[in-house]
């Protein structure tokens, strides 16, 4: 391992906790401007001294704009850092950072705040390495876990020469370091009925069902599931809401579903399944959410040598089937990689943790992986 990784990497393990146990107190739902304000606030205190700091609009309307924080240097090439703010948890249900043996269990510990963390030291520790960069940035948005507006940064960053994202990372089979170079491309499907209302008791048959409807819709798609065909589609209906008395025939209806695949085209043929109409009842799909998928393996090849020899272990790509924002850079930074946040588990549920080990382990990662895209 270079000493300049084994040096950072300490000193990033060292601050790592108390940092993710201060971000991951403010409970930061996707959309909640409070939460991401104070997100805002400790992650500011975060960041070097160097690093000039400014708030960007955010890609979704009414939330928190967006933070930046830039360090500028003598040298040529330019790095994106990348992350998010907000969780998946609702502020009822939110748990601020509990020790349970090797875990850390918390809201947004793995998804992505413990990444952040790991992100804000990599950011501190290139600081004393300002003539081997003309500029790094770190990207820290608002409203990754639940965006269904255009991303708006991809214009600002485009043409960089690297774009390191933050989510988790992950062991290989064999032992490897695994970072992210391949994911799906990921579609969220809304799916309304209009159907007719009636007594259910005393007519019935006059009624035209939309939550039959929907289910019949839900089971059309379902039926296209096929992981491990040529596509590597999911389709996956996960949300059904229709009715409003129990003695009444539903008349309208909503239904999501979430698809992923290789490419966009394989996403979007979901939706022609969809019938018109069931029974009486039109069925109107449409694609409320569609992200790019991502495909650095060859681009990264070479990446990923230098980040083995700089880290003195493995250091393997891998492919993930989850969104990130990644995905939407890749098309425009020919070397993006993702996964470099800490090793944890349980994402999106409230036994979420991230491993204190990993902690270090992966900020090693993460410094080797600059290290490489830096030479």
């Amino acid at each position: 391992m270079t000493a300049w990784v084994a040096a950072s990497a300490e000193r990033i393990a060292a601050r790592a906790q108390p940092e993710l146990e201060a971000l991951v107190a403010v409970s930061s739902p996707s959309g909640d401007v409070e939460g991401a304000e104070a997100c805002v606030q400790v992650c500011e205190r975060l960041v070097p001294a160097a690093a000039r700091t400014e708030r960007v609009a955010c890609s979704s309307p009414d939330h928190a704009p967006d933070l930046v924080a830039r360090l500028t240097g003598t040298g040529e090439r330019r790095l994106l850092l990348l992350g998010h703010l907000d969780t998946v948890v609702a502020h009822a249900e939110h748990r601020s950072i509990e020790r349970d043996g090797e875990r850390l269990i918390g809201s947004g510990t793995v998804d992505m705040k413990g990444g952040d963390v790991l992100a804000l030291g990599v950011l501190r520790a290139l600081e004393a390495r300002r003539a081997d960069f003309a500029e790094v940035a770190l990207l820290l948005v608002c409203d990754e876990e639940w965006r269904t507006a255009p991303f708006g940064h991809v214009e600002r960053f485009g043409g960089w020469d690297a774009c390191l994202c933050f989510e988790a990372g992950e062991r290989t089979a064999d032992g490897g370091e695994g970072i992210v170079v391949r994911r799906k491309a990921a579609g969220t499907v809304r799916i309304t009925a209009h159907g007719r209302a009636a007594h259910s008791g005393a007519a019935p048959d006059r009624g035209r069902n939309a939550l039959l409807a929907l289910a019949a819709a839900a089971q059309a798609v379902a039926a296209r599931h096929d992981p491990a065909g040529p596509a590597h589609l999911t389709a996956v209906p996960t949300i059904l809401e229709s009715g409003a008395a129990f003695n009444v025939v539903p008349d309208t209806g909503v239904l999501y579903c979430d698809i992923r695949a290789d490419d966009l085209t394989a996403v979007q043929s979901v939706v022609a399944t969809v019938p018109e109409a069931i029974d009486g009842v039109t069925l109107e799909p449409k694609v409320i959410r569609l992200w790019p998928g991502m495909d650095s393996e060859a681009a990264t090849a070479a990446l990923l040598e230098r980040s083995t020899a700089a880290l003195g272990r493995p250091v393997v790509g891998v492919a993930r089937g989850g969104a990130s924002d990644a995905s939407h850079f890749a098309g425009a930074i020919a070397l993006t990689v993702d996964g470099l946040g800490p090793r944890g588990g349980l994402a999106h549920h409230p036994g979420e943790f991230v491993l204190v080990q990993a902690l270090h382990s992966r900020a090693e990662v993460a410094l080797a992986v600059v290290d490489a895209a830096l030479a």
